[in-house]
């Protein structure tokens, strides 16, 4: 899909054909929608590029046009294998046009399609890289809150479970976390290079707003190895206390089937067909009755003070 921005006065409109300054969104393009923006002069490898879903952060630069790949969160629902993923973005930086490619819709592109972000305009192509970037980071820690909140749910859920289905449900948000990790740093680097390399110009306000930016990716660098380590740590320790659970749950049941064993034992021994002491008795079936309390009152309190129920 192709749909080309461009701020004015009145905000954020929508334009039917490209004009100096505006940004042009494509998500998931058709071949034809890569070829229309391709005749503006853009190279086709970078308006391909960020379609790989495995490609890394990086920036190239060709006849003037500068190609920025960063890596986003995405979050792809939570019955995925993994709910919280990363997707590369691309921007394209031209002396009249903005360029954004990405594979899938995203919450990232959707603030600023909506026209809701302040001081952004689609003709300060560098400011609006580095808003993107500022997000970007941003995103990164509201999903890390999210999965702070759902970690926290199944630890509680984990503590009297005895299935694995919790277990594997942590797994889940771990990839996410990994997967998190892994494009935080990528990032952080590229942020470096743009920082160093000064690959275009900015501005004081764009320096302090590119400090920004590097700050907050540290920031959800720290957050994600902190949430890492602690979910790792409280897997192994889940899985412990799985077991244990599933050991008190036979325990348990073992005792009650050994206590149970005794009123069937002395029964079986009464049902022979044989003389037997009581049998002409009026009060045998109560006196049988009041042996097995007996023996099974003594049983039961060793059991309890043994901590087997």
């Amino acid at each position: 899909m192709l749909t080309i921005y461009k701020h004015s006065e009145s905000g954020l409109n929508v334009l039917p054909e490209p004009a100096e300054g505006c940004w042009m969104s494509l998500i998931d393009p058709t071949s034809d929608e890569v070829a229309r923006v391709q005749a503006l002069g853009i190279p086709q490898d970078y308006l391909t590029y960020p379609l790989d879903l495995d490609e890394r952060s990086r920036t190239e630069r060709e006849n003037g046009e500068l190609l920025v790949i960063f890596r986003i969160p995405y979050y792809q629902g939570a019955a995925s294998d993994v709910p919280y993923t990363t997707i590369p973005l691309g921007i394209i930086l031209t002396e009249q046009y903005l360029i954004t490619v990405c594979r899938q819709e995203n919450d990232i592109l959707q603030d600023f399609a909506s026209g809701k972000m302040r001081g952004l305009s689609t003709g300060k192509r560098n400011r609006f890289l580095l808003r993107l970037l500022l997000n970007s980071a941003q995103k990164y820690l509201f999903y890390l809150r999210e999965i702070n909140k759902r970690v926290d749910a199944l630890e509680d859920q984990l503590q009297k479970s005895t299935r694995n289905r919790e277990v594997l449900e942590l797994l889940k948000y771990e990839k996410s976390l990994t997967f998190f990790t892994t494009a935080l740093k990528s990032n952080e680097l590229l942020m470096e290079r743009l920082q160093r390399g000064q690959i275009f110009k900015t501005y004081p306000d764009d320096e302090d707003l590119l400090e920004d930016v590097l700050t907050e990716n540290q920031q959800a660098i720290e957050m994600v190895n902190i949430s890492n380590n602690i979910l790792s740590s409280m897997m192994d320790a889940f899985a412990s206390i799985i077991s244990n659970n599933l050991n008190r749950v036979m325990k348990f049941l073992a005792s009650i089937t050994i206590i149970m064993s005794i009123p069937t034992i002395i029964a079986s021994f009464y049902g022979m067909n044989v003389h037997i002491p009581f049998e002409e008795n009026y009060w045998a079936f109560f006196i049988i009755i009041g042996i097995t309390l007996v023996i099974i009152i003594p049983v039961i309190l060793i059991f309890y003070r043994r901590d087997w129920f």
